[in-house]
């Protein structure tokens, strides 16, 4: 029998036990792991549908929250489906990646068609946001009038195996632009790289605060100043460093703190999911290019497979990597013709589908 998908109010208190049975039989990445929904959950005031893909026995065999939202467009607000987010800006600013399916091994591929099947069903939404999907995704296959990619990014990557095949020496395998400003950057720092110290449970909130000090007034948008989000990140951290999922690290000399890094551990690999550095000793000094190639030398020593700077385009990413991957952002659109409107004025207007 085929699989089937339905679309329910999800019952709070048994979903944890739902999602983490079903977790134990996935290969799926940490963003859909219940470290991550259950911290989401549990510190935005969001209330998703549950997307459940059953077998004839009525057991789970892949589950995907849902959000649903009047999101605003070109001409005004159009009913629109979230994969694993709410549709809300504010809600979704802890900002998924390697999204999709939480699947049953082996039947990723079967689950995605019952749920496309099941999309197609719905008569209450115009589009679909997949945000921070993998190239190649089964869910983009979904029926539709029109498939815009509104956005592809780079994951740049350290091979950590190519560490420990060069010795150790991870600068050897950057640019020689990279490489001089790391080893100048080392001069106001003793001569070496910031010492590697992992977070107990008892150091998350002076740690964690410590962050929110060093972020404050260094970006115009700062996650950092939004008291939802900064709980939402001591909810994970709080879950993570308990079953080694989630590592803070503080990363000091002798003249004190250097920067902190939240990451995540799964499979072998280490992902960095926020950073803190304080300001530089002088003109030459790199405090964040220090803790990123401290951090390398850290999860290599520890035998991980790679540290990923997850998605962004920015500089230093790219410069600090051995490799990349890369995660698409979808709108799959459904016939209106109001969006057909909103389609037609932006290829005059040369406008992108997000703007």
């Amino acid at each position: 029998m085929p699989l089937a998908a339905t679309f329910v109010q999800p019952d709070r208190s048994s979903l944890a036990r739902r999602w983490q049975a079903l977790e134990a039989q996935s290969d799926a990445s940490f963003f859909l792991r219940w470290t991550w929904i259950g911290a989401w959950l549990d510190s935005y005031p969001v209330t998703p549908e549950l997307i459940a893909v059953t077998d004839e026995r009525g057991e789970d065999v892949a589950l995907a929250l849902l959000g649903h939202a009047m999101m605003p467009r070109l001409l005004g607000r159009a009913a629109t489906l979230s994969l694993n987010q709410s549709g809300d800006a504010a809600a979704d600013r802890p900002y998924i990646e390697y999204n999709g399916l939480l699947a049953a091994k082996g039947r990723e591929e079967e689950a995605a068609h019952a749920v496309l099947a099941a999309f197609a069903r719905r008569r209450d939404w115009r589009a679909l946001r997949l945000s921070g999907v993998v190239p190649g995704s089964p869910l983009v296959r979904l029926p539709a009038r029109r498939r815009v990619r509104v956005d592809v990014s780079p994951v740049y990557q350290i091979d950590l195996d190519a560490v420990r095949a060069a010795d150790g020496d991870y600068l050897s395998l950057l640019s020689a632009n990279t490489r001089s400003q790391i080893r100048r950057a080392t001069k106001d720092h003793g001569g070496r790289l910031p010492h590697v110290t992992v977070a107990t449970l008892d150091e998350i909130e002076p740690w964690l605060a410590d962050m929110a000090a060093l972020n404050a007034g260094r970006h115009a948008d700062n996650a950092w100043d939004d008291a939802a989000f900064r709980g939402f990140v001591a909810t994970l951290a709080a879950c993570g460093l308990a079953t080694g999922e989630v590592e803070l690290l503080r990363l000091q000399d002798a003249g004190g703190t250097v920067g902190l890094l939240l990451n995540f551990v799964q499979d072998g690999i280490a992902m960095n999911y926020q950073s803190a550095f304080a300001g530089p000793r002088s003109a030459k000094d790199k405090p964040g290019l220090l803790c990123h190639a401290a951090a390398v030398d850290h999860y290599a020593g520890r035998g991980l497979s790679r540290y990923s700077l997850l998605a962004g385009k920015d500089r230093y990413k790219q410069s600090l990597s051995t490799c990349e991957e890369q995660l698409e952002w979808w709108l799959i659109e459904r016939f209106s013709p109001r969006l057909e409107l909103e389609a037609l004025l932006r290829r005059l207007l040369r406008r992108p589908a997000f703007a």
